[in-house]
């Protein structure tokens, strides 16, 4: 299971979701909620708290803001503490997708023979807002569209650093 894993966050908002998990085009603030993880505690913490984000999800699958021209810098950390396995993730992209295998059933096999099921995995994916070509707000606040028109060019970085606490 992934509830155990302390996670922290360098975010104060994040772009909430439709009932079909279709981004809105606004923010929400974390602040006194479930997806405040600017100080690290455990994935499974508040995961099962009553909040209609968390509902929608079936748990944690949004994106978090992290700015926009934002440098290189250190967006998540994560401990596992019986294994002391740290993961740092940074990265200069605008936004940073939290999903926590909220829809694995055990149909999907990893490299293990044995199939992965619900939460026993999570993501930190950094990149563009979702959907961001049909959410002129955030274009309007100066965040990319995602929309690259021919000769354009589209970068970013993104550093996976592991490491291990003893």
């Amino acid at each position: 299971s992934i509830l155990d894993h302390r996670l922290t966050l360098r975010s104060d908002r994040l772009v909430p979701v439709t009932s079909a998990l279709i981004p809105t085009g606004e923010f929400m603030d974390v602040t006194n909620t479930p997806f405040d993880f600017r100080r690290s505690h455990a994935i499974g913490e508040r995961i099962g708290a009553p909040h209609d984000q968390l509902r929608r999800g079936r748990g944690y699958d949004h994106c978090y803001d992290l700015g926009t021209d934002t440098p290189l810098m250190s967006a998540a950390f994560v401990t596992e503490a019986s294994s002391g396995r740290t993961l740092e993730v940074l990265t200069d992209a605008p936004g940073l997708q939290l999903y926590t295998g909220n829809f694995l059933t055990g149909t999907v096999q990893g490299r293990w023979p044995k199939p992965f099921a619900f939460r026993q995995g999570f993501c930190l994916e950094p990149g563009l807002f979702p959907d961001s070509p049909n959410q002129p707000a955030f274009h309007r606040l100066g965040y990319p569209s995602g929309i690259l028109r021919p000769g354009e060019q589209y970068a970013q970085k993104l550093v996976f650093r592991f490491g291990v606490i003893r």
